[in-house]
């Protein structure tokens, strides 16, 4: 079984997902430490003055060190319109965003306040739209505690009966390999080549959320994604 971990992300980018497609089963590290500043509660969508941000405003005074499953939003009904109103400013002329923003507003306006549950249910949701048919767990579902680093992966590896750990580009900069090795778990990290598409606003700008690929191209980005037209 190939198995992929990563935190969940917010609407995360294309690479994300190509990953996720290329897994027998795919780990959200929702209990690991919140950084940030990062992809976990932030990402790039693109606007008629470029690239800008997308983002769920959290509560960190007081809580540092605090797991992903624990944080919570800012202003929380006051962000899920900020959140609509962003996207429905820079897509609503884009071919397909009238097919999805419904969805979305669903999505949005029955989320609870807990930025790990609000990003996996994104994330499913753009598999459902992706039609990327692979089981998703929880790592706090796995019960993999106070163990951290590539440790841990090889952990949570070892817990779902993984033979192949899935890699990111840079994993091996960081991942002790002899560690799944030790295991009989084969390390093999993905190859993405990032497809370029019709977008709104100018030059193609690459690296955005995946809505910006979803909002231009509707159900064609499935193959857009997997490079096949």
């Amino acid at each position: 079984m190939k198995v992929a971990i990563h935190q969940p992300n917010f609407v995360p980018w294309l690479g994300f997902f190509y990953k996720l497609s290329l897994s027998d089963l795919f780990i959200l590290l929702d209990n690991a430490q919140y950084t940030k500043n990062s992809f976990i509660n932030r990402n790039r969508i693109k606007t008629p003055q470029g690239v800008n941000w997308l983002t769920l405003p959290v509560i960190t005074s007081g809580k540092f060190g605090q797991m992903i499953n624990e944080v919570t939003i800012k202003d929380f009904d006051r962000t899920k319109k900020v959140i609509l109103n962003t996207l429905k400013m820079n897509y609503s002329k884009s071919k397909f965003f009238d097919l999805y923003i419904s969805d979305i507003e669903l999505l949005v306006y029955n989320c609870i306040n807990n930025l790990a549950q609000i990003n996996i249910e994104f994330i499913i949701w753009i598999c459902k739209v992706l039609e990327i048919d692979v089981k998703i767990l929880k790592a706090s579902e796995i019960g993999v505690y106070n163990i951290e680093g590539t440790s841990r992966l090889v952990e949570i590896c070892k817990r779902v009966g993984a033979h192949v750990y899935i890699s990111g580009f840079g994993g091996n900069n960081y991942q002790e390999i002899e560690l799944f090795e030790a295991e009989n778990i084969q390390v093999v990290t993905y190859d993405f080549v990032h497809p370029t598409y019709q977008q709104l606003w100018g030059d193609f700008i690459s690296n955005l959320s995946i809505l910006d690929l979803i909002f231009n191209c509707g159900p064609q980005s499935k193959n857009i994604l997997m490079n096949r037209i």
